[in-house]
């Protein structure tokens, strides 16, 4: 069955209708058609205004008004650090020739024993005062000696050499000092060295 004339040119623009819709298919659509990813450039950075002449000489001139501070308090720092150190110096200077100047005496009076022409007797006499002498020098400056022949052996104070038998002393006393020992106020300075007595009658009790 034949079509007429009508329905020829309808179909006709029909199909010319459909070519152009084709024709005028989005980019975004043909992108998708095709499986090739969107490529999206993202948000345009934000650009920051320029900075003017006069900001620009405000902020140089705060940094270099910062780093001079910063020079100044380092040198400062520093001259502190070493006038501390003459400081600790000095005052250790002051008290060691404190202490130079009191055994100064007992100095002299060992070179005139060294050059005096006199019998063993004298010369034992002058060593013991001048001893004594060194004693007293020594207890101006707090130091006192650590008492030790017929004390309870302390090992905090007493250093042992040994030990000697001996029955007319308690167990564990000192017997023998050999070297005597000196504190500094409550500080120890150095121990007695000391042999110990071994009693064997409270041994064998």
């Amino acid at each position: 069955m034949h079509k007429n004339m009508s329905e020829e040119k309808k179909e006709l623009r029909l199909l010319e209708k459909l070519k152009g819709e084709q024709a005028a298919v989005p980019l975004e659509l043909a992108d998708v058609t095709s499986g090739e990813p969107e490529q999206s450039s993202g948000p345009e950075p934000v650009q920051e205004p320029p900075v003017s002449r006069a900001e620009f000489d405000l902020l140089k001139a705060e940094r270099d008004q910062l780093l001079d501070r910063q020079a100044r308090l380092q040198a400062e720092f520093e001259n502190a650090r070493k006038r501390g150190e003459r400081e600790r110096i000095a005052d250790r200077d002051y008290a060691t020739a404190n202490v130079i100047e009191k055994f100064l005496p007992v100095m002299d009076h060992f070179e005139m024993a060294l050059k005096a022409s006199a019998t063993a007797e004298q010369l034992r006499s002058g060593v013991e005062l001048i001893v004594k002498q060194m004693e007293d020098v020594l207890r101006q400056l707090q130091v006192t000696a650590i008492p030790a022949l017929g004390e309870e052996f302390d090992p905090r104070h007493h250093e042992a050499l040994g030990s000697v038998e001996r029955a007319d002393l308690p167990d564990q006393h000192v017997a023998e000092e050999i070297r005597r020992g000196y504190k500094l106020r409550d500080r120890l300075l150095r121990p007695s060295l000391v042999r110990v007595a071994s009693n064997p009658k409270q041994i064998s009790e």
